[in-house]
């Protein structure tokens, strides 16, 4: 156990590209990172090390050899089927239930029941109503009040670290040809024409 504990959450955002924070990510006793997000390939700028990954279902790495394997798989649920899922997948049982999922999940994770850890939802709720102001909807999660999993993995950081940094959070929308993600070719401008289709279309 580390007498004080140094923590950073990577982000998955393109801002990340080229900055060569790379080292300085890996200074942190903990590095925190979120959903499929590649450290392989992408070194020089978000590090080589990984202590913890969090992830859901439709976050997972579809490519189980993708996984880091000193580090820690930490589960995210955001609804009973993705027990279910965590269940078949640490188990390693054929994956029954694949309907109910918004997106193909996973069907495999390559950890044992000892690297796994579920997230107290706590965090999740602390981050909807309290870090962030979602709507309660009479205390139920759904719809217009689950909060992003960098907003969760920021807010169990600030219960559990002695100092929190965030690195790869935020976009640049004034600049149409900015990267959404860093490991990914699409560009921010993909992003606006999505919304102003959305908004045009309600």
């Amino acid at each position: 156990s580390l007498s004080c504990k140094r923590c950073i959450i990577v982000g998955n955002g393109g801002i990340l590209a080229n900055k060569s924070l790379g080292t300085k990510i890996d200074e942190y006793d903990i590095v925190i990172r979120l959903n499929e997000a590649p450290v392989v390939g992408f070194e020089k700028d978000v590090g080589k090390k990984t202590t913890i990954r969090i992830t859901y279902p439709e976050g997972a790495f579809q490519n189980p050899d993708r996984y880091e394997k000193d580090s820690l798989f930490v589960f995210s649920a955001f609804k009973p089927l993705d027990f279910k899922w965590l269940k078949q997948v640490i188990n390693k049982e054929k994956l029954r239930v694949t309907d109910g999922f918004w997106k193909s999940v996973a069907m495999q994770v390559p950890k044992v029941p000892s690297e796994v850890r579920i997230l107290n939802p706590y965090f999740i709720q602390e981050a909807a109503f309290r870090f962030i102001g979602l709507p309660l909807n009479n205390g139920i999660m759904g719809r217009g009040n689950i909060p992003t999993l960098g907003t969760v993995a920021i807010t169990m950081s600030l219960h559990n670290c002695d100092e929190v940094a965030v690195a790869g959070f935020g976009y640049d929308m004034n600049n149409p040809f900015a990267l959404l993600h860093y490991y990914e070719n699409v560009k921010m401008s993909t992003i606006k024409e999505n919304c102003q289709s959305l908004r045009k279309n309600s």
